[in-house]
């Protein structure tokens, strides 16, 4: 019981701020002007300035981890390369395809990770290690499967080649961890007015996240697509964290590294993915159902996996 828990106060809560977010914008509190202003907010201020100010918080030199970071790239190569070969020789829809693999691998790590793990230890301990190791990647395969999938594939151009690095160059949570790792590093400190203050704006990110996520969910998009959508959320909740958490443990993470590793495994698919597809010339359908799909899901299966491994006592 009480493995159980712990397993339902750390995935709960986040989902209850999620469905706060719904029931504001189903109300009419929220409109879709401020939630995409609010989304914007989160990704460009408060999330890099949570990564920023945990990580320069910390002690580098012992935080910083070559195999876990590693591990968590190689993991995700894995998956893409694996779930891309697989769905191209069994998917019959070839106009989906793209949608069905990204959907499938692209996990939304940086809000609902950072919520996860602040929610479990008190700050976003391993996650900025387990983002340098995975959201880099998540953008290069997906403009790299999009171009080469769809209705109009045309492979990869060089525009959309220079858009995918510059996005990668100029992401607020990337610069925010690499700008956090150098104050760290150099073992910068900042004036008690300065730290309150970043501590004030970090503060927001996680709340605000999950209410502009719950906010801009659209349920009556959802399980448009059955068959594609059930397979790809089992890939994405079940699947991948069965293969690789094992893995994981075999290989001694414990502890807020494994949480993240959960996260960045069984976390639902990020909405980046349907805004992305529709950006690329997909129809964005089955992104959509599967993104609605993973998110509702998810609140079951995380609590499970956690459950799972606060029980071996390995978090």
């Amino acid at each position: 019981m009480e493995q159980l828990l712990f397993s339902l106060n750390a995935t709960i809560p986040v989902f209850l701020v999620m469905v706060i977010g719904y029931v504001l914008r189903q109300t009419h509190i929220l409109d879709d002007s401020f939630v995409k202003t609010l989304n914007s907010f989160n990704y460009k201020v408060t999330l890099p300035v949570l990564l920023f100010r945990d990580i320069a918080c910390s002690d580098f030199y012992s935080v910083w981890d070559t195999k876990y970071v590693l591990y968590c790239f190689l993991v995700t190569l894995t998956t893409i390369v694996v779930i891309w070969i697989i769905a191209g020789l069994a998917y019959r829809n070839k106009a989906q395809l793209g949608e069905f693999i990204q959907a499938s691998y692209r996990s939304s790590a940086a809000v609902l990770g950072i919520a996860f793990i602040q929610n479990i230890y008190g700050t976003s301990g391993m996650a900025p290690l387990m983002i340098i190791g995975t959201v880099p990647l998540y953008n290069v395969a997906a403009v790299l499967i999009l171009s080469f999938t769809g209705p109009s594939a045309h492979g990869l151009d060089k525009a959309s080649l220079k858009k995918s690095v510059k996005g990668i160059l100029t992401n607020p949570i990337i610069i925010g961890i690499l700008l956090g790792m150098a104050v760290s590093a150099f073992r910068i400190s900042f004036p008690v007015m300065i730290d309150k203050t970043l501590g004030n704006m970090a503060s927001l990110a996680t709340p605000l996240a999950l209410i502009g996520l719950g906010a801009g969910f659209e349920g009556r998009k959802a399980l448009k697509q059955i068959p594609p959508t059930i397979a790809a959320t089992l890939l994405k909740l079940v699947i991948l964290p069965a293969v690789f958490l094992p893995v994981a443990i075999a290989l001694g993470f414990t502890g807020e590294k494994l949480v993240a590793i959960l996260i960045m495994l069984g976390s639902p698919s990020t909405v980046s993915c349907y805004i992305m597809a529709k950006n690329m010339g997909h129809e964005g359908t089955l992104t959509s159902s599967v993104v609605v799909a993973t998110t509702f899901l998810s609140s079951i299966t995380l609590t499970t996996f956690l459950f799972l491994l606060r029980s071996m006592n390995l978090i």
